[in-house]
């Protein structure tokens, strides 16, 4: 078990009763606070996700329906509230809402929540100014991937500003921690030998089956996502993408909602095994080594 975090729940178990009853109760405003301030950030990406398949401007223009292009009013615009009082209908034109905006709204709120408690709990590097760079670093990076992953399953593409933003984003944040000394300079070297190296095997899959196996946005996805899980455990990061791709993408054959060859978005896939590297990976590659010793 990590330190810091047998290190809290020894803490816990020290508590009196009802200081342990208290705990939750001062977590739980907060956490409501930072719920519905994810979900309005989530509202924004929504528009990020749309306009970052027509091409409109992030910045600039008000919300509008997707079909009959009327404004949205403040009060048709409130996270998640709106989407249920409207019955997922557009109030205008009576087009149908996509799912894809409340799932988006609250899965963007419970980022800000899960980053909120991670981060004081456990995650926490003192040198400063990491101190906040760590914390806005890992949130940013979840919200990109988060816009990454709905624009693929929506559209079977993985939308280039966001790409860019995170690659980035990931390069200048591994430099800045070896030249703080927080990292060393030889895990970086092996991070990026291992990110040329995954690359080159996802373009040679692009290239010889001629993008029926994956798209070139995949090929471009892996670089920002093996420099952000790191050597060893960027073999977790690719086993739980394939397996899991391999797993649903049967899945949905069988359950008719697939075919075989027809496009499958990986980018998804990609993400979570990012998600199970950097939160087990250090774990199954320890546990690995010690059993093939």
């Amino acid at each position: 078990m990590d330190a810091s975090l047998s290190a809290a729940l020894t803490t816990l178990t020290t508590l009196p009763i009802a200081e342990l009853w208290a705990t939750p109760l001062l977590y739980l405003l907060p956490a409501a606070l930072l719920f519905f301030f994810g979900a309005c950030i989530g509202s924004f990406l929504n528009v990020v996700i749309y306009r970052s398949t027509t091409g409109e401007s992030w910045v600039s223009g008000r919300s509008h329906c997707e079909k009959c292009k009327k404004p949205i009013a403040w009060y048709d615009n409130i996270p998640l509230l709106s989407f249920f009082v409207l019955r997922a209908q557009c109030r205008h034109c009576g087009a149908k809402l996509s799912y894809s905006h409340p799932i988006v709204e609250g899965l963007t709120g419970i980022i800000f929540v899960w980053w909120w408690i991670v981060g004081s709990l456990f995650f926490q590097l003192t040198q400063m100014p990491f101190t906040f760079l760590q914390p806005l670093f890992w949130l940013l990076v979840a919200l990109l991937l988060l816009v990454i992953a709905i624009v693929d399953l929506k559209e079977l593409v993985i939308p280039t500003t966001p790409l860019i933003l995170l690659t980035a984003l990931v390069i200048v944040y591994r430099i800045a921690l070896v030249a703080s000394g927080i990292m060393r300079f030889q895990d970086l070297l092996y991070s990026v030998l291992a990110m040329a190296t995954v690359t080159l095997l996802f373009w040679s899959l692009w290239y010889f089956t001629k993008g029926r196996g994956l798209g070139f946005g995949d090929v471009q996805l892996v670089v920002p996502l093996s420099l952000l899980v790191g050597w060893p455990e960027v073999f977790v990061w690719l086993f739980v993408s394939f397996l899991s791709g391999a797993v649903i993408g049967l899945l949905l054959i069988a359950f008719k909602r697939a075919q075989f060859g027809k496009p499958v978005p990986f980018g998804p896939f990609l993400i979570l095994g990012t998600a199970a590297a950097l939160i087990w990976g250090n774990q199954l590659v320890s546990w690995y080594v010690t059993l093939i010793s």
